[in-house]
């Protein structure tokens, strides 16, 4: 959605707030009601708290639940607490089977089982199939909406029974080829089906190379091969082969965003579901506790800065210099740590392949160590004419340098073994270890030689 367009709808929006006039609310809901349901979405996420329900109320019922499978969970959640069993039942009419059980998962598991109850019997089947499955696995992303052939027909039949559909699934690239148990064989591609001899045999014509998903997988891992192998659709399996359903390209994407959104907001130590517009009541709290664990740090940093009081009273360079020392390690330790959670996050990273990584980046380490600890220390000489000075702060940003590399490359491995995320974590502890080390050395060198 274009940003001239949402800021006309905000406009409009803000002087109805304003004049209260029915003719423009018509006009607004007109507006919103013609738009694709993900530039609806879009809209209510760009918004301020007040406008969204406003612009939530005057939303078809039609569209809600597409709309709603647009929004973020967080967005989600709230609109869906101000719903009943019935309401939510309605919305979900039509729905994929994998958007139904997103939003299901948002809901108290009272209202679930009222929403699941109002479904016949073939509808609640599917969507309970899905329900059992982690939202965060392959199960949790398929759709049951797939269509399957057997191996013995011949294409004259399968095009025959595709034109029995007054439609076909969305994302259907090929059909899922199973055996009477309903397990899965292999794939036929439609453009295969198009254009194959009408007497030959769906056995004939069928892929067998591609394996199915696991329906256990995780999302992420689910991603790389889509990305690995370009697919639009993959078929989802059971322990015993047992077709399932299918994952889509567009979930998948979600899947990458949301990936994406992770890695980004982690660094700060934010949610990727934070809300750009949350109110202040939400977004303080979440904050506020980030910002306790940075203090605690930083009183650790402060610590080690408090036990060089004297030295830093005798050369009061000291206090000026010593920012530069944690600042390049807090940088270079952050490159590092960054290319590593990246390779974390894409597959990329093995036991085979950690080392010469680790190896890598202490190279770097040290070759930017002695390079920037020359110009630092002719600038700190030329500055304060103390060559003593230059060469303190000198040997301080190479050993800060290379624990900045070693920690860099080592502490998003360590965590991601013991199962914490290092993208969350992995900043906030690099910065701590670059300010102490840096500190600790450059004053503790600095006593050392001006004791002297």
């Amino acid at each position: 959605m274009s940003s001239k367009l949402t800021s006309i709808a905000h406009d409009k929006l803000e002087s109805l707030l304003n004049s209260r006039d029915s003719a423009r609310i018509a006009d607004v809901s007109s507006m919103l009601n013609d738009m694709p349901p993900a530039d609806v979405a879009h809209l209510i996420e760009s918004s301020t708290p007040k406008l969204r329900h406003i612009l939530w109320q005057l939303v078809d019922t039609e569209i809600e639940g597409e709309v709603i499978g647009e929004l973020s969970e967080e967005l989600q959640s709230l609109f869906l607490a101000e719903m009943d069993a019935a309401e939510v039942a309605v919305m979900t009419e039509g729905m994929a089977d994998d958007d139904i059980a997103d939003i299901l998962q948002q809901l108290p598991g009272a209202v679930t089982r009222e929403v699941l109850a109002s479904m016949d019997q073939q509808d609640r089947a599917r969507i309970e199939r899905v329900l059992t499955y982690s939202e965060d696995t392959a199960g949790g992303l398929m759709t049951t909406d797939a269509i399957t052939i057997r191996a013995r027909v011949t294409m004259d039949v399968v095009l025959r029974y595709l034109r029995r559909h007054s439609e076909i699934p969305s994302m259907t690239d090929s059909l899922i080829v199973v055996n009477t148990q309903d397990q899965y064989i292999g794939l036929l591609p439609l453009r295969t089906l198009l254009v194959s001899d009408p007497s030959a045999s769906v056995r004939e014509m069928m892929i067998t190379d591609i394996d199915p998903i696991p329906a256990n997988m995780p999302d992420t891992e689910v991603a790389r091969l889509f990305e690995r192998n370009d697919w639009v659709s993959a078929p989802v399996v059971d322990e015993n082969r047992k077709l399932l359903g299918r994952i889509t390209i567009d979930d998948v994407v979600d899947v990458i965003r949301e990936d994406a959104d992770h890695s980004f907001m982690s660094m700060a130590g934010l949610d990727e579901e934070q809300d750009t517009f949350a109110p202040i009541l939400r977004t303080t709290p979440r904050r506020a506790l980030w910002l306790g664990i940075n203090l605690l740090t930083a009183f650790v940093a402060a610590s080690v800065i408090n036990l060089f009081q004297e030295t830093i009273e005798k050369v009061v360079a000291l206090a000026v210099l010593m920012p530069i020392v944690a600042s390049m390690g807090g940088i270079a330790g952050t490159q590092t740590l960054t290319v590593l959670v990246r390779g974390i996050a894409v597959g990329q990273i093995s036991r085979s392949n950690q080392g010469w990584l680790i190896n890598r980046e202490l190279a770097v380490g040290v070759i930017n160590g002695f390079l920037w600890a020359a110009v630092v220390g002719v600038a700190a000489s030329l500055w304060f004419n103390d060559w003593t000075l230059s060469l303190v702060i000198a040997i301080a940003l190479i050993i800060n340098l290379i624990t900045a590399a070693l920690t860099g490359a080592t502490l998003p491995l360590f965590l991601n073994r013991i199962g914490i995320d290092p993208a969350l974590a992995g900043g906030v502890i690099l910065t701590t270890v670059t300010d102490v080390v840096g500190f600790l050395s450059f004053l503790g060198l600095a006593t050392l030689f001006y004791a002297r």
